[in-house]
């Protein structure tokens, strides 16, 4: 038996797994906005697996990336052009991004 989950129940969903401070409350929404639309598109339902997402996604701001890569960023959107390049980039919030982990 399968349930529909909604962002509330998704964000639920990580703060029983004492999950919440992985990803901001905006990176948290495109996350889940993410996983949605590839249901959508793919037709395929994704697991509800908090730890699973936890280990495959990640958030970064400017500084952590610069400091992960050793790179300079200028912007978010500089930032995200270049995980395209690796990466699955799930979507951006003001001032982070969201992404699979490679």
């Amino acid at each position: 038996m399968k349930s529909t989950v909604n962002y509330y129940d998704f964000r639920d969903a990580f703060r029983a797994h004492d999950r919440l401070d992985n990803f901001t409350s905006d990176g948290l929404r495109v996350l889940f906005d993410d996983l949605t639309r590839y249901e959508d598109d793919c037709g395929v339902e994704v697991e509800l697996d908090v730890i699973a997402f936890c280990c495959e996604y990640t958030e970064f701001t400017l500084s952590e990336a610069s400091r992960e890569y050793d790179l300079h960023f200028d912007d978010i959107d500089e930032l995200a052009a270049h995980l395209q390049e690796h990466t699955h980039v799930c979507g951006t919030t003001d001032d982070t991004v969201v992404f699979q982990c490679y």
